[in-house]
């Protein structure tokens, strides 16, 4: 359940460098089907931050190189894992194969309230476009988020992704840009 603190936080996501590196190698890997996964991380008054992902294998048993299908075993593994770590899921990834980064009809019907929905679009199994969205209040389409990539700087032990100590600096990503 979204916690209703969170309803109305500014359309913005940031996601570490790290992070929106393994989103294009798991959209280089799985063309010219679609990729899916899991964005983790945290939410506050500025937006959410991805701090990870987790990389889930598309479930979709035909039409891959159009659909993706996160089962809700996967879904519960990735959420529980992320509580563990002090942490919540802040949306989903998927790849548009030779397709613009932009949310599709099937994309709208499956939405979720909230929940960020970062896509990149893979021409020719390189990553282009990422863009990140969000589903408008009234179900009617997305509006598109504020994207940035951040650099994660661990302020004790190296530990990857972990989102529990250090500081971020923050770098305007412009959504065309792959």
């Amino acid at each position: 359940m979204i916690d209703p603190l969170f309803a109305k936080i500014s359309p913005t996501i940031a996601l570490t460098h790290t992070a929106l590196h393994k989103i294009k190698v798991h959209a280089m890997e799985a063309y010219p089907e679609e990729c899916c996964g899991i964005l983790v991380g945290t939410a506050g008054e500025t937006g959410k931050e991805v701090l990870d992902v987790v990389r889930i294998g598309n479930a979709r048993e035909e039409n891959r190189t159009r659909r993706f299908l996160i089962t809700p075993g996967e879904y519960a593994k990735a959420e529980a894992a992320a509580g563990a770590e002090g942490l919540g899921v802040m949306g989903f990834y998927h790849s548009h194969p030779d397709h613009p980064a932009r949310p599709s009809q099937f994309d709208l019907e499956h939405a979720w309230p909230w929940c960020s929905y970062v896509i990149v679009a893979v021409e020719g199994r390189i990553p282009a476009a990422v863009k990140s969205w969000v589903l408008k209040e009234d179900r009617s389409g997305f509006d598109e988020e504020i994207m940035n990539s951040v650099e994660r700087v661990a302020a004790g032990p190296a530990r990857e992704n972990t989102g529990h100590a250090g500081s971020t600096r923050a770098h305007t990503t412009p959504g065309d840009r792959g």
